[in-house]
């Protein structure tokens, strides 16, 4: 087994849902799990669809989690079982090619993509043979990250059942690459916050380098997390890679308008970062660069002095080529005050003002508005359950 692997700190015979697996899992395969991985959750107090642009986020894991029972074998298959009925079993060949298909988000493909993430990053020729079972507590499709955790879970599995070792910080930056195979063009906020959280405390995401702070809220202070039980699989439709690419068309336009070699830059903090400026100073540049209007195929094409088939194959992504006009202003717009609002909110949290319950209950009220508005990544639901809660706060979830 691999040196010094993340443990579960609790014994099976003393958790009731340990035994539970594993009596699942001796019924399945005829013997006992050889181990046991598990990868959490994660609600995002600030900092909505901002990592893959580059900016910091804060989220906190949950303890709703992915947990995976394992044993290692000579059979030369992955053997996948999930114990709840609507997912069924696959099985995969070790000495074929893994293979995510796209336009088929199963939740054994989730896994899958760690798998594959481990054996290309650790140069693995020859899998070990597994057998799993997986049971999960995380709501599916509700903004918890539950496809991300599964993705981590899959990733520890993976390492341990072929004898590797990799810090949290490897794991992590493997799986946010990975679970790109299955289409999603995510940013790495849910699986840092899943191999990097820590009791009692919230983190501070930061990216290139990937690191993590410690973030401690307010005494007194209740997080509730709500399910306005609206899902939305991010794989499974275009709505969250869209958001991707008209953040990184909008990185482009600015970058154009500013002199910068827009062909090297796709993500808006590194428009920021290249001009030396501020975040005030970027919502400045959005507002003389972009115009509110939704930009063409056709405008964009001509503003970057690029071939239709240039913005096809370099901007878009495969399940975003239908889409013919794109809300740049918008997008940008909330992404820059959203980048600014997590510093806001981390420096609240540092300077721990008597008010600073309601300084973050603002902030984050903002965020949803911003979110809702802005980015359109909310839904009526959504908006109900924000508007009745104490503060009126929310983790935005339905993209």
């Amino acid at each position: 087994m691999a040196t010094n692997p993340p443990k579960i700190k609790t014994s099976s015979a003393a958790n009731e849902r340990l035994r539970n697996l594993k009596n699942t899992f001796e019924t399945k395969y005829g013997e006992a799990p050889l181990f046991y991985a598990c990868a959490p959750g994660r609600v995002n107090l600030i900092g909505e669809h901002i990592d893959y642009c580059g900016y910091s986020v804060l989220p906190m894991a949950v303890e709703q989690n992915i947990l995976s029972a394992v044993s290692v074998n000579n059979s030369g298959t992955i053997q996948l079982a999930n114990t709840n009925p609507q997912y069924k079993d696959f099985t995969v060949s070790c000495s074929e090619d893994i293979t995510v298909e796209k336009d088929n988000p199963q939740w054994h493909y989730y896994f899958l993509c760690g798998v594959k993430g481990i054996q290309e990053k650790c140069r693995i020729a020859h899998l070990a043979g597994m057998s799993c079972v997986v049971e999960g507590t995380i709501p599916p499709s509700s903004g918890l990250s539950s496809s991300s955790a599964l993705v981590c879970c899959a990733g520890l599995v993976t390492m341990e059942a072929n004898q590797k070792s990799l810090s949290k910080l490897e794991l992590a930056e493997i799986c946010a690459k990975c679970e790109r195979y299955i289409g999603t063009e995510g940013g790495g906020m849910d699986q840092s916050i899943s191999f990097l959280a820590e009791r009692g405390t919230a983190k501070l995401i930061e990216f290139q380098p990937l690191r993590a702070t410690d973030v401690k809220l307010p005494d007194g202070a209740v997080f509730v997390i709500s399910n306005c039980c609206v899902e939305m699989n991010k794989a499974a439709s275009s709505h969250f890679n869209i958001r991707v690419v008209e953040c990184r068309i909008a990185t482009k336009m600015l970058a154009q308008a500013r002199g910068l070699d827009s062909s090297r830059l796709l993500k808006l903090a590194q428009v920021q970062t290249e001009l030396k400026a501020s975040l005030d100073e970027m919502l400045d540049l959005v507002d003389e660069v972009l115009h509110p209007e939704p930009y063409s195929r056709e405008e964009i094409c001509k503003t970057l002095g690029i071939t239709s088939e240039q913005f096809s194959t370099e901007l878009l992504s495969a399940n975003t080529q239908h889409v013919t006009h794109f809300k740049l202003h918008q997008r940008a717009k909330h992404v820059y005050s959203e980048a600014a609002r997590v510093l806001k909110f981390k420096s609240v949290c540092d300077s721990e003002p008597a008010e600073s319950i309601q300084l973050l209950g603002d902030l984050m009220n903002q965020s949803h508005a911003s979110c809702r508005d802005l980015y359109e990544c909310s839904c009526p639901e959504l908006d109900q359950l924000v508007d009745i809660s104490v503060f009126k706060v929310s983790c935005p979830g339905i993209l």
